[in-house]
């Protein structure tokens, strides 16, 4: 009785004294309500937000410990919905498939997930890989390697020669004939079977190609490759298995099928009309835009040899275009969730995506809001993660000047915690 007791008390005492941690921030940016608020402390205790409140309040506890980040912008940590953490564009890219072994292949996807969260972004939806992407996510939750919480699609369905069938640009007798397991879909029962592999595998969501793309190694970048009732069969099933379903789309009937098939996401949507505005906004679909990735992808293509030269014209063509898609979008009232395709550019520089949509047209906060609350709310994260206050996971970050007065500070991330852990001070 006295061990039970003995322990008891160490216990109690062990929760009495649990340091908590007093976040005193010069300005808050409050995503629910859409403002700027002054002099708050933030009290995270484990890793959880406890209370919010204003001016700076001092621990009276002395194992508790003070975050001076008075002179900073706090705000939640960033979600971006539209990332490759596995890879990284470059030059001898397309080589890799050849020469990289999967351990190669998970030790560059830990540096880049670090990068990314030393970035402001603590959670990232990862839209296709190997399935490395997976084994990265599990590592990151058990707090074996830093990184972003990951959501992941693990391997894109496309179709036979479709953007991102594994084998496209390959020599014959290398291309084989993939088929679910690989991700490749040709009918309603290979639709099926792909959804519950990447279920099995270990998906968070199931990503498709509804069109052609600009990366891949094939002729068209924006012809419908999937028919409405294969994408409908994904859906379904996708929802059976409790995930949602993401479209890879710039061409607007490739778009239009993936919106009434029941996709929650349209990934790029370059060539997006009137008419499938109007249709997302009945559906509810989000728009996700990928700016950075155009802006990039056109300005590589007039790099000699830097893609292959079937992607050349794809890339003048298409890339160009999304930034002012966005801004038609935005104006018509499409819903918008932030997503860069970060991977297609240089991991880390996430956060230029939030100067483009300002460019086109989108306010500050609206654009802050669509990584934090918007994003959260789509990953079924609703009151636990895009905003500070009590009760929410403590995922938040500090730019030394405020973004709603100087868009360009989103680029200088000085503070990242994550979980309750200061991983950048």
């Amino acid at each position: 009785m006295k061990k039970f007791l003995s322990l008891l008390l160490f216990a109690f005492t062990a929760v009495a004294f649990a340091q908590n941690t007093y976040i005193h921030c010069g300005k808050l940016i409050d995503t629910q309500n859409g403002r700027v608020l002054t002099e708050k402390t933030i009290v995270v205790s484990g890793n959880t937000i406890s209370r919010v409140v204003d001016g700076y309040v001092n621990p009276t506890n002395s194992a508790d410990k003070i975050i001076d980040l008075k002179t900073k912008t706090v705000m939640p940590g960033w979600i971006d919905m539209h990332v490759h953490i596995e890879s990284e564009t470059s030059p001898t890219k397309y080589l890799e498939a050849f020469t990289l072994n999967e351990a190669d292949v998970a030790f560059n996807a830990q540096e880049i997930a670090h990068r990314t969260l030393m970035a402001g972004f603590t959670t990232v939806r990862d839209l296709g890989g190997s399935g490395v992407n997976v084994s990265l996510r599990n590592a990151i939750n058990s707090k074996k390697v830093t990184g972003p919480r990951i959501y992941t699609s693990e391997k894109s369905l496309a179709t036979t020669g479709g953007h991102a069938d594994p084998t496209n640009g390959r020599k014959k007798d290398l291309m084989g004939d993939p088929g679910p397991k690989e991700g490749v879909v040709n009918s309603l029962e290979d639709a099926k079977k792909a959804v519950r592999q990447r279920y099995k595998n270990g998906a968070d969501w199931i990503k498709i190609t509804a069109t052609g793309g600009v990366l891949s190694v094939a002729k068209s970048g924006s012809n419908p490759q999937f028919f409405e009732d294969e994408i409908a069969a994904i859906v379904t099933t996708a929802k059976d298995y409790g995930m949602n379903v993401a479209a890879h789309a710039h061409g607007d009937e490739g778009m239009q099928r993936a919106i009434k098939a029941g996709v929650k996401t349209i990934e790029h949507g370059t060539e997006m009309s009137a008419a499938t505005m109007d249709l997302m906004k009945q559906h509810n679909a989000f728009y996700v835009p990928t700016i950075s990735a155009g802006k990039y992808v056109a300005e590589k293509a007039k790099v000699e040899n830097f893609y292959p030269a079937i992607i050349v014209p794809k890339a003048l063509a298409i890339g160009p275009q999304i930034q002012a898609t966005f801004g038609r979008a935005y104006k018509a009232g499409v819903p918008i969730a932030f997503g860069t395709d970060a991977g297609v550019f240089p991991h880390g520089e996430n956060a230029k995506e939030f100067i483009y949509m300002t460019e086109a047209g989108m306010p500050v906060m609206e654009a802050l809001q669509s990584a934090t609350v918007t994003n959260a709310d789509l990953l079924g994260m609703k009151g636990k993660l895009g905003a500070l206050e009590a009760g929410y996971i403590a995922d938040i970050i500090a730019t030394n000047d405020d973004p709603t007065q100087n868009i360009h500070a989103v680029e200088e991330v000085v503070f990242v915690m994550k979980d309750g852990v200061v991983y950048k001070d």
